[in-house]
């Protein structure tokens, strides 16, 4: 049975002669409450990011897979020419070695530059989760000073109430 923070906030106890005290039951629960609707919207969030990084997980293998072609490509063509070149003299078959060479080369290139990109956007990836996770901290720490505040300010009124009800009686 999944409880949410509303059946936690609808939950009544049995009263008896010596039971808990009704106050502090329904502070706790109120906070249970609270404390499960934070967790279930941070798993929605979490779930949220999840499906993001799928997606982008997906897009570079997508990639990759466009890499491996590519490369397939580059190969089967440099064989092609290979093949049309012996049936030709040895200056023409010396020439297409040497295009078909240049064009592996640059395959290569093209495909160590476009891991070399990967790799770069796979740590950018990893450094926006990083900034995102410090940012999400930021803002509980600001959460929390924002509590304190407002649990000092709640003490301090009460204080003054306080300090003025017994001047007055004075």
């Amino acid at each position: 049975m999944k409880i949410t923070p509303l059946d936690i906030q609808q939950m009544v106890f049995k009263t008896s002669f010596r039971g808990y005290d009704k106050e502090e039951v329904n502070r706790f629960l109120e906070e249970i409450a609270e404390t499960v609707e934070l967790l279930n919207r941070d798993n929605a969030v979490q779930r949220e990011k999840i499906v993001l990084l799928e997606q982008q997980i997906t897009e570079l293998k997508r990639t990759e897979v466009t890499l491996s072609n590519t490369l397939v490509s580059a190969q089967s063509l440099a064989e092609d020419v290979k093949r049309s070149a012996q049936r030709e003299s040895d200056l023409v078959i010396k020439e297409a070695e040497l295009k078909a060479g240049e064009m592996i080369r640059q395959a290569r290139v093209e495909l160590h530059n476009t891991q070399r990109d990967l790799t770069a956007l796979q740590k950018q990836r990893l450094l926006m989760v990083e900034r995102l996770r410090a940012t999400l901290r930021t803002f509980e720490r600001m959460l929390e000073v924002e509590e304190q505040e407002a649990f000092s300010d709640a003490a301090s009124t009460s204080e003054n109430k306080l300090e003025g009800q017994s001047s007055q009686a004075l």
